[in-house]
């Protein structure tokens, strides 16, 4: 192949359609080696890309999905993200939307990957690229039931990396990760070791998007295998481990007792798979510690964290501090080896976590993902009472008022009450409340106390 690039650059400008897409196609399966270890890939690609915006028109379905496919794994591999890359996926984008209906299940599958991994990548997902998503959602909903186990792991993990790199919730994407979770569920032995780490990981990533039942449901289809004769890499031990994690703390707050132990012992058992590969890089680390806290085993290693205040939480504090002189505030506090805590009131066991758009699917505010559920549990396991307060409900002090009140109210209960503290949504619930609703409460209330004293 080395040998025959130079040659494919001097007759860049005679080849047609399929031969752009058979080049293109060939070189991504050659940076599964390494794009630098194959001389002249890397420039040879870069040259052909202008041939594929100037022919965008006379692509075939197979061949847009072959393109976008290679593009992507391209630069997973390390290509740049020169502007002639960036001209041949905008030329491309449109035609997935125009013959979306002409794509077989494969090509959605290859497709809605190789969207997610330019994301990944840093990809500025554009008007065109979110109608292309969009599209490619429309064809999962219609022919959900012709993916293969392949396919359905490759679509999952795709909508959730979207969504981790807050890709809007288009339309049909709950309906798509439901179907395909139906899928999973009734086909729960075709899935190998990485197909499992991966389906695991996209059902909690998604968080609260997927109904807790059906998310439930999939865990218990597929995490008894765990413990089955097959051979996990390390990443994939990491990424099931935390996985299981997101899945008992969406369990703890309804008490599923027997649910959260049998999840609790794959989640000992991986841990312990998990220390015996030794992880060196920090994401595993991190995933130790909170298995070991969870278990209430000691913290298997040392992990620092680097911390940023932003500009909503330090005005939210300093209000707090203005309206509770006496309130001890302590920012960006480290608890039991845990994430450091955005606010912790010394005095009264509680933590306040100011929630940015990077905590919800999809940036939303609404729906919490699957980062955000475990953290919270986690210092719910050990003994805080968490206050949950979206950003976008902290942007001016009126906002900030309804909070604080809030807030007020529950540290005027001597501290020695707190040692019983209801974890559950109660308070997540009331941290949701916008301020025009808790005006309109207090109003609704003005009104009930001049009714009854009439």
């Amino acid at each position: 192949m080395a040998a025959l690039l130079p040659l494919m650059n001097a007759q860049k400008n005679q080849l047609n359609a399929q031969g752009i897409v058979n080049l293109m196609w060939s070189m991504a399966k050659l940076v599964n080696n390494g794009l630098e270890r194959t001389p002249g890939l890397k420039e040879a690609v870069v040259t052909l890309l202008p041939q594929v915006s100037a022919q965008k028109d006379q692509f075939n379905p197979q061949g847009i999905a072959n393109l976008l496919w290679a593009i992507a794994k391209l630069v997973d591999s390390g290509l740049e993200r020169t502007p002639e890359l960036k001209d041949a996926v905008a030329a491309l984008l449109p035609h997935v939307n125009a013959q979306k209906d002409q794509f077989i299940p494969q090509h959605i599958a290859n497709l809605l990957w190789a969207m997610a991994k330019l994301v990944d990548n840093r990809y500025e997902q554009t008007q065109e690229f979110n109608e292309a998503v969009a599209a490619l959602l429309t064809c999962v909903n219609r022919q959900k039931d012709q993916f293969n186990a392949q396919s359905v792991t490759n679509l999952l993990w795709a909508m959730a990396k979207l969504v981790d790199n807050r890709q809007e919730q288009t339309p049909g994407l709950n309906e798509a990760v439901a179907a395909l979770l139906f899928h999973v569920n009734a086909h729960k032995d075709q899935f190998n070791a990485q197909d499992i780490a991966n389906l695991l990981w996209a059902t909690a990533k998604l968080g609260e998007l997927v109904e807790l039942n059906l998310a439930t449901s999939t865990f218990e289809s597929l995490v008894y295998r765990i413990s089955e004769n097959l051979q996990f890499s390390q990443q994939e031990i990491s990424m099931s481990l935390w996985a299981v994690m997101v899945c008992c703390a969406r369990l703890s707050p309804d008490s599923n007792a027997n649910k959260s132990n049998v999840l609790e012992k794959h989640m000992d058992e991986l841990l312990i798979r998990l220390e015996n590969t030794s992880p060196d890089n920090e994401e595993d680390q991190s995933i130790m510690i909170m298995a070991a806290s969870w278990l209430g085993r000691a913290c298997p290693v040392v992990r620092h964290y680097q911390t940023t205040i932003s500009k909503t939480q330090a005005d939210f504090r300093d209000q707090l501090q203005s309206s509770i002189p006496s309130l001890k505030i302590e920012e960006e506090k480290r608890l039991n080896s845990l994430p450091p805590v955005d606010l912790l009131l010394t005095d009264h066991n509680i933590v306040i976590e100011v929630q940015g758009p990077s905590h919800y699917v999809g940036g939303d505010f609404k729906t919490r993902n699957g980062s955000t559920l475990l953290k919270i549990a986690l210092l719910q396991k050990a003994g805080f009472e968490v206050i949950e307060i979206p950003a976008n409900q902290l942007l001016n002090k009126d906002l900030m008022k309804p909070y604080i009140d809030q807030i007020k109210i529950r540290v005027s209960i001597p501290p020695q009450d707190h040692s019983s503290v209801s974890l559950k949504r109660g308070w997540a619930g009331a941290a949701y409340v916008t301020a025009e609703e808790h005006l309109a409460e207090q109003t609704n209330s003005a009104k009930r106390k001049k009714t009854s004293s009439q």
